[in-house]
């Protein structure tokens, strides 16, 4: 029969070891995110709860991808679509995006979605970002770009609630 000594070396090493892997996966793999506000609707709702992916960043960022911000700029992380990458020029004409001058289809955008029209040249080390819904969205329209250190994660798997649960 275990002793109280017994018993509660075996608590601390659970929950040490509990805290360090937590610790390990949200800095390394993945970070939880609650989205905050309308600006990705439809696809991410206010409220929705999962995680992103740390990892995904590293393997490279492409254009539409969702990636979560932190910037000394904002007060807490954002949950935006990249639209625009480094040395880019990112234009919106007639609701149109222009990428190089070239048009290029926003499929995952609602109908009724209107983008004004705006010019941008990106550095090197630069990233345009907006949210899908773009009438209430505080984006890099509004911040300017973002460097790849202010992308903390890339894609959102959504736990909850579990209607909305997957992918995104």
């Amino acid at each position: 029969m275990k002793n109280w000594k017994d018993t509660l070396k075996e608590l601390l090493q659970t929950v040490v070891t509990s805290v360090v892997i937590v610790f390990l996966l949200t800095t390394f793999i993945l970070i939880p995110v609650r989205v905050e506000g309308r600006s990705m609707y439809p696809l991410l709702k206010e409220g929705d709860i999962g995680l992103s992916f740390i990892l995904g960043r590293h393997f490279g960022l492409e254009r539409f991808d969702i990636v979560v911000l932190r910037s000394e700029r904002l007060s807490y992380p954002i949950v935006k679509r990249i639209i625009g990458l480094p040395g880019e020029s990112v234009s919106f004409r007639d609701n149109t995006l222009y990428i190089n001058g070239e048009a290029v289809a926003e499929g995952f955008l609602a109908e009724d979605v209107i983008t004004a029209d705006l010019d941008i040249q990106l550095q090197e080390d630069e990233y345009f970002v907006m949210g899908d819904n773009r009438g209430v969205s505080r984006d890099s329209r509004y911040y300017g770009p973002f460097s790849a250190a202010e992308i903390l994660s890339k894609d959102i798997l959504v736990l909850w609630p579990f209607t909305e649960a997957g992918l995104k």
